[in-house]
């Protein structure tokens, strides 16, 4: 199976430094480094406060068109930082592809960290808070700027049962046992329950702004503080339970009332939804863990189904 993430457009150092330092010239004198790379996007550092993205995916260069369109609308109606887009790449012979750079968020994303549980008690109410704000933006003039629908059906319990059932070998598998540290046992209660809790649709008129991706690799943390959100390439009109999931992804259950008072009013049937969101996100993470060797992937997946109660 080819990973889904795996890169079909090549984007590499030396190319993003020429992109940059060509169409950005007052930022030619300024160094650059990698500073990630993601699912859709490779990351880089210049001066050491502009983060540019460029796509490394075909899917992924509608992706950055849409946080160009979106976030700096958004932006000040939100209590956390999130990046804007402030330089607008366009695409040339060399990288025909829009690219962008915004004014790093100081601090580490969650999965860098160990967090504990007063650590993660923590995060419940400026996380609640934050959605709370996100999701009672009008998406009405978003939409007029190209907010999409779920193009991708996240919530389609027979499409994530399938990519589930395609990744069980190797979650169920020895190597997974060891390098997650999450038992086969684990793995088979966590698709069981996912086979027997479909998510719950809901009206069109209940759709808001989400973030579509939100879980510890996009909160970033400047020590004990929530200091942002980044990487907006999924945000659509959607259900809110695909927001809300990080409460199951990164609080214990003992946080989850002051993350709902936080964020408002949230019915059973959405919080449910919230922890199949939750729970399929978290075995899609070990996956890539194994198959990438990215720790920091296998460290939050094995710790979200801990908190989940799966383990």
């Amino acid at each position: 199976m080819v990973p889904q993430w795996a890169a079909n457009i090549a984007i590499d150092l030396d190319l993003a430094m020429t992109l940059v330092h060509t169409q950005f010239p007052a930022l030619a004198r300024e160094a650059i480094v990698p500073f990630g790379v993601g699912w859709d996007n490779a990351a880089y550092l210049v001066g050491e406060r502009v983060v540019f993205r460029f796509p490394r995916r075909r899917v992924a260069r509608r992706l950055i068109e849409r946080e160009i369109a979106i976030l700096p609308v958004i932006a000040p109606a939100l209590p956390l930082a999130i990046p804007v887009p402030s330089y607008i790449g366009v695409a040339s012979d060399s990288y025909p592809h829009a690219f962008a750079g915004y004014e790093r968020i100081a601090g580490e994303t969650a999965c860098a960290r160990d967090l504990d549980n007063d650590a993660r008690v923590a995060l419940a109410e400026p996380l609640g808070a934050f959605l709370r704000a996100l999701h009672a933006i009008d998406p009405a003039p978003l939409v007029a700027r190209g907010l999409p629908h779920d193009e991708i059906r996240r919530l389609d319990h027979t499409r994530r049962m399938l990519l589930v059932r395609e990744r069980e070998p190797l979650l169920r598998s020895p190597e997974s046992a060891v390098r997650t540290g999450v038992a086969t046992a684990t793995i088979a209660r966590t698709i069981d329950w996912l086979e027997a809790h479909p998510p719950t649709s809901i009206a069109d008129a209940a759709r808001r702004c989400v973030h579509g991706d939100l879980y510890a690799r996009h909160v970033v943390l400047d020590g004990a503080r929530v200091a942002g959100i980044i990487d907006w390439g999924d945000v659509h009109l959607g259900n809110p339970a695909i927001d809300l999931a990080i409460a199951h992804l990164m609080l214990p259950t003992s946080a989850h009332a002051a993350f709902r008072a936080a964020y408002g009013s949230i019915d059973d049937d959405t919080w449910e939804t919230a922890r199949f969101r939750a729970a399929y996100h978290a075995l899609i993470e070990l996956d890539y863990g194994i198959r990438e060797d990215d720790v920091g992937m296998r460290r939050i997946g094995a710790a979200a189904l801990s908190l989940m109660g799966f383990a």
